[in-house]
């Protein structure tokens, strides 16, 4: 068996590799990709990556982001946070929408170092705001010591409309759909609050995660 081979099209629609688009055919496909200004749709329309280096270990900043209280900290609006009934599911509130209730699990894998946050404003039964975080050693990718964080957002269809409007508060005029033009400068103000407080405590000898915390 040889690459593609199941595939019985000699050119599969859509896939450019060297055996049926030379080097010189394909520099002006790669070309005409690069722009020296790019809309914000095209960048964070139907996803919101950023990024940053962090000058702490990746294993204690890994340690930190899973603890789903950190988010009360390096997060713009998310306060009060406490366990429900439901072990795993934290309740805390999202002052961006006028003290909004927030429900949030905490999916952390420490063999990669990825934390998701499954998340939704009004309700726990249904999170479908799912932040996507994965922290790599800094001294792999870029040779140096410190963390590389990396954060995604999907564009849920849920973010266009409410499905839940019988739960939101009362008198409450927006949705976390309305903030998603912002969402790009958005975290990325979180991640520089997440690099300020680890890079503070790392070179104040205290630990990321705070005994509170743990």
């Amino acid at each position: 068996m040889t690459a593609l081979s199941d595939i019985p099209v000699p050119v599969v629609p859509g896939v450019l590799r060297i055996e049926n688009s030379d080097r010189d055919a394909t520099l002006p496909v790669i070309l005409e990709r690069l722009r020296s200004v790019y809309p914000h749709e095209e960048v964070f329309g139907e996803y919101c990556p950023v990024q940053i280096v962090i000058d702490a270990p990746p294993r204690e900043v890994y340690e930190y982001l899973a603890h789903t209280q950190s988010l009360s900290e390096w997060t713009y609006s998310l306060r009060g946070f406490a366990e429900t009934d439901e072990p795993g599911l934290w309740e805390a509130y999202d002052r961006l929408g006028e003290d909004t209730p927030i429900y949030t699990r905490t999916v952390a894998y420490p063999d990669s170092m990825t934390v998701d946050y499954h998340c939704a404003w009004d309700q726990g039964e249904h999170l479908w705001m799912i932040y996507l975080m994965r922290v790599v050693d800094a001294q792999v990718v870029f040779d140096r010591p410190g963390s590389v964080v990396l954060w995604t957002n999907c564009h849920h269809p849920f973010y266009e409309k409410n499905p839940f409007p019988e739960k939101a508060p009362e008198g409450r005029e927006s949705w976390v759909g309305d903030f998603w033009p912002l969402f790009g400068p958005g975290h990325q103000l979180e991640l520089d609050n997440l690099k300020a407080i680890c890079e503070y405590r790392a070179a104040n000898g205290l630990p990321l995660t705070p005994e509170w915390m743990r």
